[in-house]
């Protein structure tokens, strides 16, 4: 399972996370996404950690603490959901006049 952490820092490098996430346990991976037009982060990362009581631990800690002067959202992430090819959301539908 994964750790969503949300509000970051656009500073933050995946170094960093990694310190703050090893205080509760083994970090096994860090991603922070960016943005595939400007190649600037994109505010949020996901931590892998080695247990589940360790993301917990990580989780009741972390949620709402102050780190790099942002308030940090952290819980379990959420599976991606599977956006198919609707072509942006603009659907099949017909028009009747």
């Amino acid at each position: 399972m994964s750790i969503y952490v949300g509000n970051l820092s656009y500073d933050v490098t995946q170094e960093d996370l990694s310190s703050v996430f090893a205080e509760y346990g083994t970090v096994k991976r860090v991603q922070l996404p960016s943005d595939r037009e400007t190649g600037r982060l994109r505010g949020f990362g996901f931590v892998e950690m080695e247990t589940e009581a360790e993301e917990a631990a990580a989780i009741e800690a972390l949620d709402g603490a102050e780190w790099m002067g942002r308030d940090l959202k952290v819980n379990k992430a959420k599976p991606r959901e599977d956006r198919g090819s609707s072509g942006g959301g603009r659907g099949n539908f017909s028009r009747r006049y």
